[in-house]
């Protein structure tokens, strides 16, 4: 049996994780939790590091128990296991609670999980936003320890409440140089050293005021917050929303120009191609009234519009507020506009004109996954496919006609046709993928 201690946050271990202990003969922790457990004399110690080296480590001893288990069903060697430290007892302290982005996965994947005995102390997330007061079951949990830290900047782009587990090259500033200028009205909640009486600090910042200080090793978990919708309505489910319940919606639930609006028979195809999704990026190219930009929005992504009118900026941020979304609204002409931005999951472009050709070409150029462009002019199509298979895509597309109900006069019914659109998109094959910029 492996016993999992979660330390939590500071508290010291109940007696039954400090009998464990006792009887350890193989102790795993990090540095800080090895010096604050009373480990027995004759017990080996692994400060972890490299997980790899520690897990060997572990199956050593593991072993080492199932070679005793068995000597003592023999009567050879049951009493040497209950004298000391001999018999292969393994203890790993983890902290928090090590089952929530923690080592449990790993021990379970290399041991199973029917050798764990896990014992689980409070998470950071829980105690941060506990010392503010706060519920968290209506927060999203996004680890960067050890992983791309775009994906967490990206949810926190997009949701109003987000607890961020930080590691090496992925703290506070780091996360607040993403966030800088394109993140609406979040503040950073900086956790650090929590559950210390002489060092735990809870700092409220600007992502521009995270990213100018080093925030040392102690911090233990980083909250990106838009405070004034940090108390959300009463859920049944915890975590992020599943997504709207209906999407392609009407064009009257946008506020547009002249009928200067993608259809929803086009959205509702595009949204499918664009595959819009929590902790990704799209970019909605030419975004007119920002109808597909809100969508995305709607499903989790972060969103960047881009729009060449003044008058159009303010009506994609009218949108957005409308549908409780967050939008970043970038006001230029693409493809020139462009080059500042970061990289993005998927792009939808429902603009152009006479730059398509150059707009699809740079888009596709970036894109991680999806390009995906709609066109009234059908003399435009070919040019932008071939941009689409110069980078590499996989290409498709469709015309899209439909007609829909429309009353007449003598409560009767006709059918009323929609302007023709050409619906294009490029996906990046998986074997392609290398060498796209992460």
């Amino acid at each position: 049996m492996i016993t999992v201690v979660g330390t939590g946050t500071g508290a010291p271990l109940p007696p039954d994780a400090e009998a464990a202990v006792a009887r350890a003969g193989l102790v795993v922790g990090a540095r800080r939790h090895l010096a604050a457990a009373r480990l027995p004399a004759g017990a080996e110690q692994v400060v972890l590091g490299p997980l790899a080296p520690a897990l060997d480590t572990v199956e050593r001893y593991v072993a080492k128990a199932e070679e005793n288990r068995k000597e003592g069903a023999r009567g050879a060697g049951g009493a040497r296991e209950e004298e000391g430290t001999e018999g292969g007892r393994v203890v790993v302290l983890a902290s928090g609670d090590p089952g929530f982005f923690g080592i449990v996965r790993a021990l379970a994947e290399r041991f199973g999980p029917e050798l764990l005995d896990v014992r689980p102390g409070v998470s950071s997330v829980a105690t941060a936003f506990a010392r503010l007061g706060l519920p968290w079951d209506d927060a999203v949990v996004v680890s960067a320890h050890g992983r791309d830290l775009r994906t967490a900047a990206h949810v926190c782009r997009s949701h109003p409440k987000v607890a961020v587990l930080t590691g090496p090259g992925s703290g506070p500033a780091e996360l607040g140089a993403a966030l800088a200028h394109r993140s609406g009205a979040r503040v950073l909640v900086v956790a650090s050293a929590l559950g210390d009486p002489a060092h735990e600090r809870v700092e409220r910042v600007t992502p521009a005021e995270a990213a100018a200080r080093d925030w040392g090793t102690a911090v233990s978990v980083v909250l990106c917050l838009d405070e004034s919708r940090a108390l959300a309505p009463v859920r049944t489910v915890a975590g992020p929303s599943a997504g709207p319940d209906r999407w392609a919606l009407d064009e009257s639930e946008f506020a547009h120009r002249d009928s200067m609006i993608s259809k929803f028979e086009v959205r509702a195809l595009a949204l499918a191609r664009i595959g819009p999704r929590l902790g990704e990026l799209v970019w909605d190219v030419g975004a007119g009234s920002g109808s597909v930009a809100v969508e995305c929005a709607r499903f989790g992504a972060a969103v960047t519009a881009i729009e060449k009118t003044r008058d159009g900026c303010d009506r994609i941020r009218a949108n957005a507020g409308a549908h409780g979304v967050d939008v970043r609204v970038v006001h230029g002409a693409a493809p020139t506009v462009l080059s500042d931005l970061e990289d993005p999951d998927a792009v939808f472009i429902g603009g152009g004109g006479r730059e398509l050709s150059a707009i699809v070409t740079v888009c596709a150029r970036r894109a991680r996954r999806a390009v995906v462009v709609a066109m009234a002019a059908l003399d435009r199509v070919p040019a932008a496919r071939d941009a689409l298979d110069a980078a590499g895509f996989a290409c498709d597309g469709v015309l899209l006609q439909s007609s829909r109900l429309a009353p007449l006069p003598g409560n009767v019914t006709r059918l009323a046709a929609t302007n023709p659109v050409f619906l294009l998109w490029g996906v990046r094959p998986p074997a392609r993928t290398e060498g796209v910029p992460q």
